[in-house]
């Protein structure tokens, strides 16, 4: 198995199209489960780099009732994962080394979900926030071009601090 480069790149309007073009097929399995589905990550971010992976959420009434569709996201050729680290959490990748797609799945109402989206809208509102991670990435991603796990390191404090300024900010918001 070859191992994986860590690159980001500049922002490709393709990304969302990729994203709706997914989003279509997603929505056709889960349909009779699904709440809703979000392109969330930096792929989601204009004018910020990004690893070209396509990050999507989706939101499902039943989290128990994802597994049994399982062989129909293989069909599109995800891979599924399971919790991967995230309790009551499904995720699937597609693309092997080669990773064009990430899916996310929590059930409606975990607190994952207001956190992603509070992190994608926090930064899509503060561009000079965002222009500061994209910086860090692309540091990251030079310092560690074979080394993921240093790279997700590097980011969690910087992703962590986002992470509270973008909750006050939706509280705020929504004062």
């Amino acid at each position: 198995m070859s191992e994986r480069k860590v690159e980001v790149k500049s922002h490709d309007n393709k990304w969302f199209n990729k994203y709706e073009k997914e989003k279509k097929k997603i929505n056709n399995i889960y349909k009779d489960i699904l709440v809703d589905i979000h392109h969330i990550g930096s792929t989601a971010i204009p004018n910020i780099k990004a690893k070209p992976v396509i990050d999507i959420l989706v939101v499902v009434e039943d989290i128990n009732k994802v597994d049994q569709y399982d062989n129909l996201m293989q069909e599109l050729g995800y891979e599924p994962k399971g919790e991967f680290g995230i309790e009551n959490r499904r995720f699937f990748q597609k693309g092997g080394n080669y990773r064009s797609h990430h899916v996310h799945i929590f059930e409606k109402g975990d607190q994952e979900i207001k956190k992603h989206l509070n992190f994608r809208d926090y930064l899509r509102a503060h561009p000079a926030k965002a222009k500061q991670y994209s910086k860090l990435k692309e540091s990251l991603a030079e310092q560690y071009p074979y080394n993921i796990d240093k790279y997700i390191e590097g980011k969690n404090d910087f992703i962590q601090e986002i992470d509270r300024e973008a909750a006050q900010w939706a509280a705020e918001d929504k004062l």
